[in-house]
């Protein structure tokens, strides 16, 4: 969809798919800080803030000793608690300290005695046992995990997954463009490529199969059964067009076809080749149909999702350097990169402004991608790097082992762990997230992935 589409009669909804992606988002980042939020007044540490978003402040009001807001800029949130940097050994560094890093090290610490109050000592974060400190920054992460099970849930059970069905949504051209792995029912045959067994036979998008060769037909999985196990004979095929029943007949052709595993992946022999095996073929392709499925397929979808992000996560790099790549040059940006917030709103739109889904595939959709973003949160925010909430877990995680190991060897409490020593590397991270995000937002602007 480009910019003259959003302007046609559809922008209305597409409008509208971006405000619920935009409302869906802003409720997944303002629980995820409820998660961080709940356990650390539950542990006594004084909450100075709760903010969504970053910027200029909006709206604020008070309750207690919290204020709570909302800002300009929508791209994350935090809450404030005193005590999150430990003072240094010794005092605060002075004033004169040299390095830019010394100087920020002092900034910081001293910006943060600023905020105690009289009472405030045994309230610091960095005062809390380690597993309390930890239960305190996974509750962000944890609460992403849980809004994401709760969207599949919704939309295994309540939409269902889709499924291939016995209504016809492509017929394929030619044969020879097929079997090359190029199937689109929108292209002409050339003058060498013989036409498809469903062309010839008069098979239409929107035909139902009712029977094949005299058997009735009750799932796209028998009827590709019967397609494949049917060799070349010519058989009878009965759909329902328009309400009625159409008799017709079709010759499938027998081609070679990859054998695939347990997981539907192509299996390879010895030689690193396909695997292949003489199948029936006509040359259709099936509509997708949801079909609700019981909570017990939801450990499954999750997992699977899991599954897709980790890969993405492990080959980031990677990916972002793809993403560059069709920015800035003539390459084409592939379909599964990923994305800013721009881009997940781009993609709301277009599955709310198309007439291809119906309206319940549509509402799905949007919830599936809500629950895909909140997993993606989940697991980006568990890397142990700050000023991340796994950055922090690992902090604490290493501060236990380190009074562990001063314990075994009866030596004095090395303190707990200091995140201002780690200034450089969070600024460095910081850097880096902004300059993945600021390539991200301009690409889903200039370069975005299509849905449609």
């Amino acid at each position: 969809m480009d910019l003259l589409q959003l302007f046609t009669g559809s922008w209305p909804l597409f409008l509208l798919g971006i405000l619920v992606m935009a409302v869906g988002i802003a409720l997944s980042i303002a629980l995820h800080e409820v998660g961080h939020l709940i356990p650390a007044k539950l542990f006594g540490v004084r909450v100075t803030q709760y903010m969504v978003g970053f910027g200029r402040t909006v709206f604020s009001r008070r309750r207690g000793e919290t204020e709570y807001g909302i800002k300009a800029i929508p791209l994350g949130g935090y809450i404030s608690m005193i005590g999150m940097y430990p003072p240094s050994k010794g005092g605060t560094a002075t004033a004169d300290s040299t390095g830019l890093f010394q100087q920020l090290a002092a900034e910081t610490r001293s910006v943060e005695e600023g905020r105690l109050l009289p009472g405030d000592e045994d309230r610091q974060f960095y005062r809390l046992p380690i597993h309390r400190r930890i239960v305190i920054m996974l509750g962000g992460p944890l609460m992403n995990l849980l809004i994401g099970i709760v969207c599949l849930s919704v939309v295994v059970t309540g939409f269902g997954t889709a499924q291939p069905s016995t209504t016809v949504a492509s017929v394929s051209q030619c044969v020879q463009k097929v079997q090359a792995g190029q199937e689109d029912a929108a292209q002409q045959c050339g003058p060498g490529d013989p036409q498809s067994p469903a062309l010839a036979a008069g098979l239409e998008p929107g035909d139902r199969i009712v029977s094949f060769d005299g058997q009735a037909v009750g799932s796209w999985e028998q009827l590709n059964g019967l397609i494949r196990d049917g060799g070349d004979r010519r058989v009878p095929v009965v759909v329902e067009r328009d309400g009625a029943e159409v008799a017709l007949s079709i010759e499938p052709i027998v081609t070679e076809r990859p054998v695939l595993d347990a997981s539907g992946l192509p299996v390879l022999d010895d030689a690193g080749q396909y695997e292949t095996v003489p199948v029936g073929f006509i040359g259709v392709g099936p509509t997708q149909e949801l079909v609700p499925g019981s909570i017990t397929e939801v450990p499954a979808v999750v997992g699977q999702t899991f599954g897709q992000i980790v890969g993405v996560i492990v080959k980031l790099p990677v990916r972002l350097w793809e993403v560059g790549a069709a920015l800035f040059t003539d390459q084409e940006r592939p379909a599964d990169s990923p994305m800013s917030v721009v881009g997940v709103g781009r993609v709301a739109g277009e599955l709310t402004a198309t007439d291809r889904i119906p309206t319940d595939a549509k509402v799905a959709s949007l919830i599936s991608v809500l629950g895909t973003l909140n997993f993606s949160l989940f697991m980006f925010n568990l890397l142990p790097l700050l000023p991340l909430d796994g950055g922090h877990v690992a902090g604490a995680l290493w501060e236990g082992l380190r009074r562990a190991w001063a314990r075994l060897r009866r030596r004095a409490d090395p303190g707990p762990f200091d995140p201002v020593r780690m200034l450089p590397l969070t600024y460095g991270v910081a850097a880096a997230f902004i300059g993945m995000t600021v390539l991200l937002i301009a690409a889903d602007i200039f370069d975005p992935v299509r849905v449609f």
